[in-house]
């Protein structure tokens, strides 16, 4: 089969997909019941196995795994003696954030300029219905040459670990010979790209008691030891002057050999502002790939509006700590919770919960699948060869399906380029790319049975 009647299939299918895309955004999904209900996630869990029973998958069931998120699953049966591929996604998401910085409503897809906007369009709802496309189109032209499981997550951006528990547990559930990660993204659009390489991550809760009550601070302050100062100055220990990452017996020296990422063009993307200097040494890909990368992405603290004059007598953060390929995330925790405990000032009362980890993930990217997904990418972008990148950001099912499957073949794709903001607001998707990359998949899909039949 030709590249071109799975073009043309997808191209007809586009419409469809811009309307259950709009359906499946609108659900606010986000994973955590502090932010939003929890029946927004079961009832995004409940379209998404309805798609998938629409498509004549068997065994289609909502799994309530151990971190109390749902993932769906679903099998559908190939050819006999065909190879089995898994196909992954999530349908949870990131908060909006700030609603007012939208330029439209986040849970409401919206066309603009080209991209199609809204929470989850490109990470990761997207990626289902890339699936859907891709399988849709084969079946309009001769049928799906291989058996597909898929399995949509729940929890993916809490990283509490729900569905690796629950694969750990029910090993025989995921098993297959390859699997595609469809949570990625180009290097750039029009440009396909496979990663091979994600940092894995921990993210820790550190808290600091120093009084047993706030303080009037001109009473005082001055003598009294104020936990949020403490804070602020434990959390600048994790960094150097240069804004490398500094964890006490942590290796921050790696390098990135494949794609390089032009300084010029990670500012653009970065949206730094002009002035402002990027932080660490190395190459930009050195440091968003291969090194270490820490990030306070949460600090408890009274709010500027209806401050009062007082020492605070406890404070607390949110840590998150990235980890390269080659890391370990277990011995990770156990640096940076020591370093918490041991550079507070002023012998503050220190308490680290570990709140969420999964571990770093390199592939094998001269397996054959890889020969399969660069005849596809070669035939779906003309004029342009496969590229391979690294991607800062953690997918811990990675590295759960590795080591229960040690045979299966991973490759990661998506739509989650770096236009797309992905966890930023104005997140949006490429209809382009959503385009390519199902007319992608469905060739690799192709590409993959003929060379497991050869």
């Amino acid at each position: 089969m030709t590249a071109r009647p799975i073009s043309e299939s997808v191209a007809s299918l586009m419409p469809r997909a811009k309307a259950e895309l709009a359906e499946l955004v609108a659900f606010q999904s986000v994973a955590d019941p502090a932010v939003f209900p929890t029946s927004e996630c079961d009832a995004a869990a409940e379209w998404v196995a309805g798609a998938l029973r629409a498509e004549d998958f068997q065994d289609v069931a909502l799994l309530d795994t151990p971190d109390g998120s749902r993932s769906v699953y679903g099998f559908l049966p190939g050819p006999a003696g065909a190879p089995t591929v898994l196909l992954y996604a999530h349908y949870d998401v990131q908060p909006p954030l700030d609603e007012s910085a939208w330029l439209s409503p986040p849970f409401e897809l919206t066309e603009r300029d080209g991209r199609w906007f809204g929470r989850g369009s490109a990470d990761c709802k997207g990626g289902f219905i890339m699936h859907l496309l891709a399988l849709r189109a084969l079946r309009a032209n001769g049928g799906v040459p291989v058996s597909v499981k898929v399995i949509v997550e729940g929890s993916e951006e809490q990283g509490t670990g729900g569905l690796e528990q629950y694969a750990q547990a029910h090993p025989e559930l995921l098993a297959a010979d390859t699997v595609v990660i469809g949570d990625t993204g180009n290097f750039r659009v029009g440009l396909p790209t496979v990663t091979s390489s994600l940092r894995g991550m921990t993210m820790l809760r550190v808290r600091l008691d120093t009084l047993e009550g706030n303080l009037h601070s001109g009473q005082f302050g001055g003598a009294a030891p104020d936990a949020l100062a403490a804070m602020i100055q434990l959390l600048a220990s994790l960094r150097a002057e240069d804004g490398t990452t500094t964890v006490d017996g942590l290796t921050t020296q790696g390098t990135w050999d494949g794609l390089q990422y032009p300084e010029a063009e990670f500012r653009k993307d970065a949206k730094v502002l002009d002035g402002v200097e990027l932080i660490g040494t190395g190459t930009v890909a050195d440091r968003i790939w291969a090194r270490p990368a820490v990030t306070v992405i949460g600090i408890d603290c009274p709010p500027v509006v209806g401050a009062t004059p007082s020492v605070q007598a406890s404070a607390r953060a949110q840590i998150s700590l990235r980890v390269p390929p080659g890391g370990d995330a277990d011995a990770v925790t156990k640096l940076l919770t020591a370093h918490l405990k041991t550079r507070a000032p002023w012998g503050a009362r220190v308490s680290v919960e570990q709140v969420g980890q999964g571990q770093p993930f390199r592939a094998d990217i001269t397996s054959p699948a890889y020969t399969a997904m660069a005849d596809a990418m070669r035939a779906a972008y003309p004029g342009q060869e496969m590229q391979t990148s690294g991607m800062g950001g953690s997918i811990p099912l990675c590295n759960t399906l590795a080591g229960l499957y040690p045979e299966a073949e991973i490759l990661l794709i998506g739509l989650s380029e770096p236009e797309a903001q992905i966890h930023a607001v104005n997140e949006s998707v490429s209809p382009e790319e959503l385009e390519r990359l199902s007319v992608t998949e469905a060739l690799f899909l192709q590409n993959y049975a003929a060379s497991k039949n050869a």
